[in-house]
């Protein structure tokens, strides 16, 4: 197990100190080390794309290649400016790309890894980018790396489940009162019983699967998007324009600002029965806690603009009760819910696969 500090350490020793990218729970303590060893050249971008092109921006600035970090389930969100930009018949923009492997060939993982995992390195030789699963011999291929890119290439480190070694991350401090978890059963137990709930990846859906186990509701009102992060609130659009029924999607602030342009898109098709609600906790909560600027924007205003009429705000328990109340009687309507990080620790995960949870959906809209 590589030791994150010392990691880092390395990193910096060879010219490597702009870092961008979006967390993973393999890359958590690599992570929360950086962002403290680091400091303001750390970076949490929306998007792994967006992280490409504050690596470029840095190079163009001082001459020097970033770091780029990801889940590879975001390499799809990176390949365009990293072949329409960064490759070398291009602007040929050097930089080193650290990758976590989730879905590795023969490591059990969830079932929305498997097919990323298992090309991972082979997207990437498909893309010209030569690829090195990281090892304790970290100090050498971290020498290599530079001296690659230094040349002009893009290289891939890939991080293999319990490569670094943990490292505490202290929570940004809020005074919100409500949990993401009392959210869900507050909006679960206030919607119609024939209401449709699409809830985005991570935390999230597995808390709405373990509400349901409890209150003996089941599961066929519910899409649990167990991947695509940042697509659940276009699921729940597209539903809304052929259910008989309201639709809610329950939303991160970070799936929100992976792809928060389709929310302008959504606010024009969708039907009077989309409901919009995004459970804003300022972090990436599910991948190790790092923040994102859901509490540093105005996303009620972002939501208005992008064309929404009916936009609710809620900080505690009663205001999200009476928003709720609102948002049933308005027609289309979002809602921005503001609550404090943390779970608990006995959080499970659904025991349906996505296929079962598709099925039963599909059958319940067929009703």
């Amino acid at each position: 197990m590589i030791d994150v500090r010392s990691f880092c350490e390395c990193l910096k020793e060879n010219g490597f100190d702009f870092f961008a990218g979006v967390p993973d729970s393999l890359l958590s303590g690599f992570c929360a080390c950086a962002e403290e060893f680091f400091g303001k050249r750390f970076i949490i971008s929306a998007n792994e794309g967006n992280a490409v092109g504050l690596a470029a921006g840095h190079y163009l600035a001082e001459g020097r290649a970033a770091v780029v970090f990801m889940q590879n389930s975001g390499i799809g969100n990176a390949v365009n400016p990293l072949l329409s930009l960064a490759d070398r018949d291009v602007y040929h923009i050097p930089m080193l790309l650290i990758v976590g492997w989730r879905g590795e060939p023969g490591v059990k993982d969830e079932p929305q890894h498997i097919a990323q995992g298992r090309i991972t390195q082979e997207l990437f030789n498909v893309m010209g980018i030569e690829n090195i699963v990281l090892n304790d011999n970290y100090s050498e291929t971290v020498s290599y790396c530079a001296e690659m890119i230094g040349r002009g290439k893009i290289i891939a480190l890939i991080v293999r489940k319990n490569t670094f070694s943990p490292y505490e991350y202290n929570f940004a401090k809020c005074n919100y009162s409500m949990t993401r978890e009392q959210a869900l059963e507050i909006i679960t137990d206030s919607i119609g019983e024939r209401d449709i709930v699409v809830s985005t990846t991570g935390k999230t859906s597995r808390e709405l699967y373990e509400l349901r186990e409890r209150s003996g509701s089941g599961h066929g009102r519910d899409f649990l998007t167990v991947g695509s992060m940042g697509h659940a609130s276009s699921i729940a659009a597209g539903l809304s324009l052929s259910a008989n029924r309201n639709v809610y999607c329950i939303d991160g602030d970070g799936a929100f600002l992976m792809h928060m342009g389709s929310c302008a898109v959504n606010a024009d098709i969708s039907g009077e029965n989309y409901k919009y609600i995004i459970i804003n906790n300022g972090s990436h909560e599910s991948v190790g806690g790092q923040p994102t600027v859901g509490f540093k924007m105005n996303a009620e205003t972002v939501l208005r603009g992008c064309g929404f009429k009916n936009v609710f705000r809620a900080e505690n328990v009663e205001e999200l009760r009476s928003i709720i109340g609102k948002m049933k009687s308005v027609g289309k309507a979002v809602a921005v819910i503001y609550v404090r990080q943390g779970s608990r620790k006995n959080l499970g995960r659904p025991v349906m696969t996505p296929i079962e949870n598709r099925n039963a959906l599909m059958e319940e809209l067929s009703e």
